[in-house]
């Protein structure tokens, strides 16, 4: 894993703007990763930047906590746990979820998203379990 992490760290934080809100799931991939691949059930570890597609404002990054994050595949919203499936380790994903594939009409309290609001999220995949 070390060896993966490194390579995701030289790639270092993607920078991402505003984009057109869609109505399905966009996923493209920037970066074919060569390891594990996500399937559904399994615990993740990744490194991320979220935005909101109207402003490009960022609402949330791991590379700003310095340290990517794992969690299991079901306990996050639609549009990863549906973006993330076939993506493999070492590679870098782009994310553009539709407003009811993410926080829907009741996004968390402070968070700088709107309800109903499309995200994008840029994911780096460190760690399939």
């Amino acid at each position: 894993m070390s060896q993966v992490r490194d390579e995701i760290e030289a790639r270092g934080k993607p920078q991402l703007g505003a984009v057109d809100a869609v109505t399905e799931l966009v996923v493209t991939d920037e970066v074919e990763g060569q390891g594990d691949e996500v399937t559904a059930g399994a615990t993740v570890t990744a490194h991320y930047v979220g935005v909101s597609a109207s402003t490009g404002a960022q609402f949330d990054a791991s590379w700003d906590r310095g340290a990517p994050i794992s969690f299991p595949l079901d306990g996050v919203i639609r549009g990863w746990s549906e973006g993330l499936l076939g993506m493999k380790v070492g590679g870098r994903r782009n994310l553009v979820i539709p407003g009811d594939m993410a926080y829907g009409a009741n996004p968390p309290p402070g968070a700088g998203i709107a309800p109903n609001e499309t995200l994008v999220f840029t994911v780096d995949l460190v760690k399939v379990d």
